[in-house]
């Protein structure tokens, strides 16, 4: 059975964001359905889940969290880790994490392809009998 795969990835930082999106689309399987939607952050990624989580059968969650001078970015990635396995649990269905949490810029492009392990991580699950 062909597997439905949902993508939702934060654009705020676009050239990171297009890395981990090309190292997922390079681990999905080519005959899989996969649809893309940007949002403008990593806030907005567990809701679009949410919208979406009846019609789909994995879901990848895809941008990144950088450290600034205030703890807004503790709060941003942990609401939004704490959101997505409990959407993932609640529904029985697998949402691979990609947000990658970085203190800087020069780490974040380092982890760009961390989209392809969150890739990894929901075929892995899917496959599950």
């Amino acid at each position: 059975m062909k597997k439905k795969y949902l993508i939702v990835i934060a654009d705020y930082y676009e050239d990171i964001s297009k890395g981990l999106l090309k190292s997922a689309m390079d681990i999905l399987p080519k005959s899989s359905s996969i649809k893309t939607i940007k949002v403008p952050g990593v806030f907005e990624i567990p809701v679009t889940i949410s919208k979406n989580i009846m019609k789909y059968d994995g879901f990848l969650a895809l941008g990144c969290v950088i450290k600034g001078q205030t703890p807004h970015f503790d709060f941003i990635a942990h609401a939004s880790t704490e959101a997505i396995m409990r959407l993932s649990i609640e529904n029985k269905k697998p949402i691979g994490n990609g947000i990658i949490t970085c203190l800087n810029m020069r780490q974040a492009i380092a982890r760009k392809k961390k989209g392809g392990e969150a890739a990894q991580a929901v075929i892995s699950i899917s496959s599950q009998k």
